[in-house]
């Protein structure tokens, strides 16, 4: 448990992984098997979240006809790179996650109590957790050997309207999931130096 994982795989998850996006040219014509999507979901629901509180929920939008479904909620520079990648997942974040907390996180039989009648602690939780577990779901995609590219650029109400209507369900961002293609990589941006933005107290 305490030994790190290889070299290759954190090039893998994130030294060489990118971000694809800008194009239709940013993904390979190859489909995704729903069995990669099911194996990295199984992955990353085992990371931490608040009292187990998991409040993430996920559509998978593949067909032609959920695309273009989709497509009416994106910012016009994101509609050709969204259609031509082969999944775009909608990480969206429940705001009655707490009705399953007697069976999520059996340790406090109260846990329950700490939301009913608070909504901004409700609201607080449910994206904090569901934006960590988006951000999990990302490393279990490139661990499996997908590429992502997460973005915002959506009407969120629109997304709500259409994909979680008659439930608690916000949208937070989507991630276009595929087969990325390497000849339209940029450049990597610049990132912050450790200790331009952290310290050891």
């Amino acid at each position: 448990m305490h030994t790190p994982i290889a070299d290759a795989a954190l090039d893998q998850i994130f030294r060489n992984a990118r971000t694809y996006r800008r194009s239709a040219e940013a993904w390979l014509p190859k489909p995704v098997d729903d069995a990669l999507l099911r194996q990295a979901y199984d992955l990353a629901k085992l990371a931490p979240t608040s009292a187990n509180c998991s409040p993430a929920r996920i559509v998978f939008v593949k067909s032609a006809a959920a695309k273009e479904k989709l497509k009416a909620a994106l910012s016009p520079d994101n509609v050709a790179q969204t259609m031509a990648a082969p999944v775009t997942a909608i990480i969206g974040s429940d705001h009655a996650f707490y009705e399953a907390l007697p069976r999520l996180y059996k340790e406090s039989p109260e846990a329950k109590s700490w939301f009913e009648g608070k909504p901004e602690v409700i609201a607080a939780t449910a994206f904090r957790n569901a934006s960590l577990q988006g951000a999990y779901f990302i490393i279990a995609l490139r661990a499996l050997g997908l590429d992502c590219g997460p973005m915002s650029g959506f009407s969120n109400s629109r997304v709500d309207e259409l994909f979680f209507a008659g439930t608690r369900v916000k949208s937070n961002f989507l991630i276009n999931i595929g087969y990325g293609n390497p000849a339209v990589i940029r450049p990597r941006e610049e990132r912050y130096a450790f200790d331009e933005v952290c310290r050891i107290e």
